[in-house]
């Protein structure tokens, strides 16, 4: 029950045991100590967030001004979904890569990206829910988008979905465009902010 590192760095998936049982089943999707012994601190929370989309809806690229940025920690409570991390921090080995996991309302898995990190999925079922933990507040002013189709990208969007993309998401800047914009999180600030929150709660 411990977090599994993803191929970008300060991202994890983490698979709970459910228990089943003739009157259903219990989980416990999100596990604090288990998640500080992966990140080195704890996730403060401070907004859930909750939707539900249909068939084919892609939301994201998704990200915030960091410091403080937005850690996410997100799981799907209903349908399924292929969840994607993107290294947008300028200055990473694994800049402009990324990650998927699909999540599940059968295993109950969740996937944690750190902030600075950018955060993108695709339902696969109709009735799909999202729940995820954010560190901090939305903040309107410091949060912005990548075109998820963006084709210098090459996210992972099954072929035969048909996509359902917010206007706002569509006319998004590409990784490229945001990257001259000066727009993109530094890997430099990202780490010190992460070493920052390990300081500030030492196990």
């Amino acid at each position: 029950m411990d977090f599994r590192p993803l191929e970008i760095a300060d991202a994890y998936a983490f698979s709970p045991r459910v228990f089943p049982d003739e009157r259903g089943l219990f989980v416990a999707p999100f596990q604090e100590e288990a998640l500080r012994r992966a990140t080195g601190h704890p996730l403060r929370i401070g907004q859930t967030n909750h939707s539900v989309s249909r068939r084919g809806v892609i939301r994201g690229v998704h990200f915030a001004d960091t410091p403080p940025g937005q850690a996410k920690y997100i799981y799907c409570p209903a349908g399924e979904l292929l969840d994607v991390v993107v290294d947008l921090r300028v200055g990473s080995p694994t800049f402009g890569r990324w990650d998927a996991v699909r999540l599940d309302a059968r295993e109950f898995n969740a996937v944690y990206l750190a902030e600075g990190l950018g955060h993108a999925f695709v339902a696969l079922t109709d009735d799909t829910v999202m729940a995820y933990l954010c560190s901090e507040p939305y903040n309107p002013s410091a949060e912005h988008g990548i075109n998820p189709l963006d084709p210098a990208l090459g996210l992972p969007w099954p072929q035969q979905l048909t996509p359902v993309v917010s206007e706002k998401d569509r006319a998004a800047p590409t990784l490229a465009e945001a990257r001259e914009q000066g727009l993109l999180p530094s890997y430099a600030d990202c780490t010190a902010y992460y070493e920052k929150l390990r300081s500030a709660n030492p196990s």
